[in-house]
């Protein structure tokens, strides 16, 4: 018998794979590297955004919604190229899922009343504030209050191997109803010291490579060079102990970028104050491309741009209309944003040509008004014209989280490169395949936090139907 039913590596959006374990009546171990998880992780980064199609949240707003819908604006957004057995899955597992974060774990969900690129109705459910660090600290909370469950950080998953030759990846061949495959684990320290243990199962939710420079130059040469907003210890450990084992992956060059990094405090200015009517500017103060085609893609158009900078501009109306996010008001409390009574005033501030910027505000306020049906850059859909006084935040791109990984099935499985499971590994998350296609312009908000919630609430539901059956006397 192993030690535990389930263990978790990543403390992230791996614990709802450990908290659906335990509900399930399974014993799990959370392993955690990062001592500062709880703020430093790209879970608690997030704006806790996460797709539930044809939730009972949804229905109260009075929104029409289903994962087919969903899905046709995946496939939209990701030129049909996502994975079609994870897009599938995880589209018709949102609305469960909000729901039982909800119930279960007893998180304040709510339906963000935010329109975001690419998504055709309001489908993003989140938290008060609108920050990952509530959504984190919610999940960390019910893990600590479970008697099923032990976190130990910080400790780092190094090593993963079958128990015996008759253990886990025998296992990979056989039917449901075969023998339990269990893994020995090995924990390292930060002080050099490591233990081992058996588990039944392992959840690989240890995030992406985005913190490794080397991968990230690899496969990610059009962001190479940005800032990176995302936790340090995202060094693609799936990907190497996963390939060790013969795992496959897929879709690495897909990651999900943003151009809103405020370059004063190094916090994300939200894209919310563009859907509400701001435009992008670069350094020059000119407009260069359609700001609601997604602030993924985004991202690199404006790491092309000259210095690699630009400026957010928005008005006393959008200010009020994102006061309620935390990451915009860390953002206000860092002295990050600039005003200006006139044009003239503000370009003066950013060090622009005042003609220049008063041209782009007027050009994008004629499509606000219907005067006409597009702007210079494209743009069909602009909330209401900017007006005195104006307000400019500056902005970096920056590389959030890898979007590729491990290849893995509906269960969450990881699978070999024929397509068969290894036995019980599971993945979640940046540690696996997500569902954004390739490069950043298949990047729907919440397709990072979906994959990471739902594909370990996903491996939970496996293990513990897989383990029951196992233990059913014959």
């Amino acid at each position: 018998m192993a030690d535990v039913d389930l263990l978790v590596a990543g403390a992230g959006g791996g614990l709802a794979g450990a908290l659906r374990a335990a509900q399930h009546g399974r014993q799990v171990v959370v392993a955690e590297a990062n001592p500062h998880f709880r703020r430093g992780n790209n879970t608690a980064m997030s704006t806790a955004m996460i797709p539930g199609p044809g939730s009972r949240f949804q229905r109260a707003a009075g929104v029409e919604d289903s994962p087919e819908r969903f899905l046709a604006d995946v496939a939209a957004k990701t030129h049909g190229e996502a994975d079609p057995t994870v897009a599938g899955t995880l589209a018709h597992l949102g609305a469960e899922l909000v729901e039982w974060l909800a119930d279960h774990v007893g998180l304040p969900i709510e339906l963000a009343a935010v329109d975001y690129p690419g998504h055709s109705v309001r489908r993003c459910h989140t938290l008060p504030g609108h920050h990952g660090s509530t959504l984190l600290r919610g999940l960390t909370e019910a893990v600590e209050a479970s008697s099923s469950i032990d976190l130990l950080c910080p400790a780092r998953l190094t090593g993963l191997s079958p128990l015996s030759s008759e253990g886990a990846l025998r296992s990979v061949r056989s039917t449901e109803g075969a023998p339990r495959s269990e893994w020995r684990v090995t924990l390292t320290r930060p002080d050099g010291g490591s233990e081992e243990l058996t588990a039944a199962a392992v959840l690989l939710a240890t995030n992406g490579y985005g913190a490794a420079p080397e991968l990230v130059a690899q496969h990610l040469p059009e962001i190479a060079d940005a800032a990176y907003h995302g936790s340090e210890y995202s060094t693609g450990d799936a990907l190497r102990l996963g390939g060790e084992l013969g795992a496959a992956s897929g879709f690495l060059d897909a990651y999900q970028g943003h151009a809103g990094l405020s370059a004063a405090a190094r916090t994300l200015l939200t894209w919310t104050t563009v859907m509400n009517g701001a435009i992008v500017v670069d350094a020059d103060g000119r407009r260069f491309a359609d700001e609601t085609v997604g602030y993924s893609e985004y991202a690199a158009m404006l790491a092309a741009r000259p210095g690699a900078r630009g400026w957010v501009v928005f008005d006393a109306r959008i200010d009020g209309l994102t006061q309620g996010f935390t990451d915009y008001r860390d953002v206000v409390d860092a002295g990050a944003v600039r005003w200006g009574a006139t044009t003239g005033e503000l370009a003066d501030r950013l060090g622009v040509d005042a003609g220049v910027l008063e041209a782009e505000i007027a050009d994008a306020a004629a499509v606000a008004r219907g005067e006409s049906a597009a702007d210079r850059v494209g743009r069909r859909s602009v909330a209401a014209p900017l007006e005195a006084p104006y307000a400019a935040v500056e902005i970096v791109p920056a590389l959030f989280h890898t979007q590729g990984g491990l290849a893995v099935d509906a269960d969450a499985r990881v699978l070999d490169a024929a397509g068969r499971p290894l036995g019980s590994l599971y993945a979640s998350g940046g540690a696996a395949v997500g569902m954004s296609g390739h490069g950043a312009a298949g990047y729907l908000a919440g397709n990072g936090l979906l994959p990471a919630l739902g594909l370990a609430y996903r491996a939970a539901d496996h293990l513990a139907s897989l383990l029951t059956h196992q233990e059913v006397p014959a």
